[in-house]
């Protein structure tokens, strides 16, 4: 980590704009990121994780140490919870602490001020704005790598089969993409990136509330002239593409959006309600909870249920957060499949309290994808990971991975059973696997059973739902006590855990504790020194999401 004294001294020599929208009186204020830096510290962070908000917490602490002066307190938001309720509520009391710190008069109250400055097109075909693809698809009619996230590699679905059982009211996908000929590179533990699509009636949607013709041509530019983001996304393009490509519109929406819309309702009490959702106050808040987030809506769900909310589509597209690519445990080794990444994906499909079903963006469109003629193509990038086997392939290894954490683990199998067929000594590859039954959602059960069968593996099943008391994964670790120590103990083994970071990923480290302390004949201090030394070393490894 750089030292901040090291960013504090390079930033002296640099003079930025430091415009202050929405609070000042139309008031330009030029500041060195030195004050910048003495001004305000609020953390991103996520309570599931160990090392909370470390890094706000450790600038704001080494600022104090250097002689900053504390203008307002460190803020700490929380993702686990609602990030932005923490930041709102954290600004609207560090302004008026910087308005008296440096003696600015304030506005009193948030003067909404538009971001980019439409322009629509009726000069230019559609066809050739590239209506219904988004315009990086237009460079892969001449591909090259390297592929990254500005790059993506249109790959065709070379496989797509589903994973559940007939009895399974749920769906689950193996989908294999060839890269054959494309230079891609990837190692097992590493993720792919799929670039998904929103789904077309939720588009046409919005586009009949709004009462526009989703294929005008528009352009957005930013009203900042030396600003370095010129469009919020690919310009000029349909409002079909924006929303179809470019925009999130199934997450639920922040605070910030419904007090722009909030202009738009006609009707006084629609417009009192979005004002006060979006508001930090007590009610406001609970309002907001309740209504959006335990309701689940969505931006269209938010345009059904006020009827006489009727946003500017521009606007509205101004406001919307980008659609962002999703990330998926790559499932295949490349030592098995060099021209192939396989990825196991649960579809994700859910009813909300208003009676309504929701469905995943990127699995819901995946699923559509099958091998054709001409070929079916997904743009996809791989991302880099640090969850990787052992150097040596004589340490033996513990994988915990219920449901699709069992994704990275196929792979590691994978290269585990090539090089025993290569004739090299190969250390105990040990899985625990949970589901909820084995006939409905046991995933490459036959797969796994060859492994078994070949010793290349040893498998522990937990079947959730086959009898009275719930089995999960944590109840055979702990059941299999001698069997872990003498993995991460006595044989300086690797332990790997994958899926739900919340429950199953901290109960899984709270046994490892146990096992280090009554195994190992350690305090609780000691335990858990031993395992941050065993994370420290790479030997406890966690790929987990909340």
């Amino acid at each position: 980590m750089m030292d901040v004294l090291k960013i504090i001294t390079i930033a002296r020599s640099a003079i930025y704009r430091f415009t202050v929208y929405n609070y000042y009186k139309r008031q330009t204020t030029k500041l060195s990121l030195f004050v910048l830096l003495k001004l305000k510290v609020f953390g991103l962070g996520n309570k599931t994780y160990e090392h909370y908000n470390e890094i706000a917490i450790y600038v704001d602490h080494r600022l104090e140490q250097l002689g900053a002066n504390r203008v307002y307190e460190c803020g700490l938001g929380d993702d686990d919870a609602n990030i932005e309720d923490d930041f709102i509520t954290w600004k609207d009391k560090f302004w008026p602490a910087v308005c008296e710190y440096f003696n600015i008069e304030g506005a009193g109250e948030d003067v909404s001020i538009r971001q980019y400055k439409l322009t629509e097109h009726v000069d230019i075909p559609v066809e050739k704005v590239y209506s219904g693809e988004i315009a990086r698809l237009h460079a892969f009619k001449n591909q090259r790598a390297p592929f990254d996230a500005k790059n993506p590699f249109l790959a065709p679905v070379k496989i797509n089969r589903e994973l559940h059982g007939s009895s399974s009211n749920r769906s689950c996908m193996h989908i294999e993409f060839d890269i054959d000929g494309s230079k891609m590179r990837y190692e097992s533990g590493d993720h792919l990136a799929v670039y998904p699509v929103n789904n077309s009636n939720l588009v046409n949607k919005i586009g009949e509330i709004c009462n526009i013709d989703l294929d005008t041509i528009f352009t957005l530019t930013n009203t900042d002239e030396e600003s370095t983001k010129k469009h919020p996304f690919p310009c000029p393009c349909t409002y079909r593409t924006a929303l179809t490509h470019y925009l999130d519109i199934t997450s639920n929406p922040r605070t910030h959006i419904l007090k722009e819309l909030a202009e738009y309702a006609s009707d006084p009490n629609d417009k009192e309600r979005l004002r006060q959702m979006s508001s930090t106050t007590a009610e406001g808040k609970s309002l907001f909870q309740q209504w959006v987030i335990q309701e689940n809506r969505n931006i269209v769900h938010i345009l059904e249920d006020i009827p006489s909310l009727k946003p500017a589509l521009d606007h509205l597209c101004e406001l919307l957060p980008r659609l962002q690519c999703r990330y998926y445990s790559i499932s295949s080794s490349p030592k098995l499949h060099p021209s192939e990444i396989h990825i196991t994906a649960v579809v994700v499909e859910y009813p909300t309290p208003t009676g309504r079903i929701n469905r995943g963006v990127t699995t819901t469109w995946l699923k559509e994808k099958h091998p054709s003629d001409p070929p079916c193509l997904v743009p996809i990038f791989v991302r880099k990971s640090q969850f990787r086997l052992p150097s040596r392939t004589t340490t033996p290894i513990i994988m915990v991975g219920p449901g699709t954490g069992l994704a990275p683990f196929r792979a590691f199998i994978q290269e585990r059973d090539v090089a025993k067929k290569e004739g090299k000594d190969v250390g105990d590859t040990i899985l625990y696997f949970g589901c909820r039954k084995r006939e409905e959602d046991f995933l490459y059960r036959e797969e796994l059973q060859q492994y078994v069968d070949n010793g290349s593996l040893t498998l522990h099943t937990a079947f959730s739902r086959e009898q009275e008391n719930k089995v999960y994964v944590t109840h055979l670790l702990e059941k299999n006590k001698e069997e872990l120590w003498r993995v991460i103990g006595k044989n300086n083994g690797h332990i790997y855990v994958c899926g739900d970071a919340r429950n199953m990923a901290r109960d899984v480290h709270n046994i490892l504790l146990k096992v280090v302390m009554e195994k190992g004949n350690m305090s609780e201090l000691q335990a858990a020194d031993y395992i941050k030394k065993m994370d420290s070393q790479k030997r406890y490894s966690s790929d987990v999401w909340s």
